[in-house]
């Protein structure tokens, strides 16, 4: 992050396994979440009541929130990739 002078106000150590709920509150102050898997970038319009797809595309195989995830504004971005990351802090 440092490569694209991103400052980060918040880290949370791996060691702190953030699941389900931790999701649905980051998505309450959200109208956007972004995830990306590998080379495909999903795009959810966050309305009144948080779906259940888009808690579930925030999750890994392990029930916990996967890495990196970036709060932009009120955009959440999830997973990495490159052109997502490009398109957001260009």
């Amino acid at each position: 992050m440092e490569a694209g002078h991103i400052e980060a106000t918040e880290r949370v150590p791996a060691s702190r396994k953030l699941q389900a709920a931790d999701a649905r509150a980051l998505l309450k102050s959200a109208t956007t979440l972004r995830v990306a898997k590998g080379k495909k970038i999903r795009e959810f319009t966050v309305a009144d009541k948080v779906s259940k797809d888009a808690v579930d595309a925030m999750l890994g195989p392990t029930g916990n929130l996967r890495a990196p995830t970036a709060r932009v504004g009120k955009t959440i971005l999830v997973g990495f990739n490159d052109e997502l990351y490009q398109g957001v802090f260009g």
